[in-house]
């Protein structure tokens, strides 16, 4: 696969992210609950992932292996119930800026569990980003009109364990071929949704083909699509340009808010997503200039 195919694929992979929000929003407007949208992405999600998977190459693994890769996707479950609980009482405009704070939750795990203490100039990329947040969650502002505090809990909970789920996600598995090391994630993520809401919610819950509708696009999106994409991309593009391309998640969940679902984004909190790309980019020039150059000595 020729070298600039693997950026695009990770730019897709963020894009698929940012449309999330916007089909949970629907999903609730149409009357069906967190626990029956969950249920749905997770379930044809990882059909997704299995029909791939039973027909794609394959790595014989022990059953400690196994369940270490299952518990990898934990994260990634908790990623989805927290962001979905939060877009319960958050616009979408304003939930994505909550996970999106994982870039810099991820320099505190580092710092916290590999006693990587992040360099002045990530200091600086993280009070940026910060002051760009508070402009895109449009705090003071009109845009925050939808602002709620517990909204803001569970969207900030989300940032968390995305960022355990990318750090997890980094180091398992990564001798695995992409689809096998995507399912195992999944797989694990939907046990624990199985745990978390059975399947006996869908019984007392009246259902319609639009579930049907959202499931297919949540799962495809979100479950299946994703961390595809970045497994196969990840390794050859490196985190610091990854995490760049991946930001492609907020401009797409912004607009798709504002287009689709109708919601106010101010010109503050377009600011605000500016600021924050900025703020990525500052952080992570050091590493996306070091990995160009190795790719060029590369293909040289």
């Amino acid at each position: 696969m020729k070298s600039w195919i693997y950026p695009i694929l990770i730019l897709i992979g963020g894009c698929c992210l940012g449309i999330l929000s916007t089909f949970v929003k629907l999903a609730y407007g149409a009357g069906y609950t967190l626990s029956i949208v969950t249920l749905s992405q997770f379930a044809f999600g990882i059909v997704f992932l299995w029909i791939i998977f039973l027909f794609s190459p394959k790595v014989k693994l022990p059953i400690t292996s196994i369940l270490t890769m299952f518990a990898a996707g934990i994260p990634m479950a908790l990623t989805g119930l927290f962001y979905y609980q939060a877009l319960e009482t958050l616009d979408a405009s304003l939930a994505i800026i909550f996970l999106f704070q994982f870039v810099w939750v991820g320099s505190l795990l580092e710092w916290l569990l590999q006693k990587k203490r992040p360099s002045k100039v990530k200091l600086v990329s993280i009070a940026v980003l910060l002051g760009g947040s508070v402009l895109a969650a449009g705090i003071g502002t009109n845009g925050g009109s939808s602002f709620t505090w517990i909204g803001a809990f569970w969207g900030f909970l989300s940032s968390i364990t995305f960022s355990l789920f990318v750090y997890l996600s980094s180091s398992a598995g990564t001798h695995l071929p992409a689809i096998q090391r995507s399912t195992l994630f999944a797989t694990g993520s939907f046990i624990l949704v199985l745990f978390i809401f059975p399947p006996t919610v869908v019984l007392h819950t009246p259902l319609s083909s639009d579930i049907v509708f959202y499931g297919l696009m949540l799962g495809l999106f979100g479950v299946a699509l994703p961390p595809l994409l970045f497994s196969i991309g990840m390794p050859h593009v490196g985190s610091g340009l990854g995490t760049i391309l991946t930001s492609a998640e907020l401009p797409v969940a912004v607009m798709m808010s504002y287009f689709v679902l109708g919601e106010a984004v101010s010109i503050f909190q377009w600011l605000g997503v500016i600021i924050i790309f900025l703020g990525i980019m500052v952080g992570n020039q050091k590493t996306v200039s070091g990995k160009i150059q190795a790719n060029e000595k590369a293909a040289s």
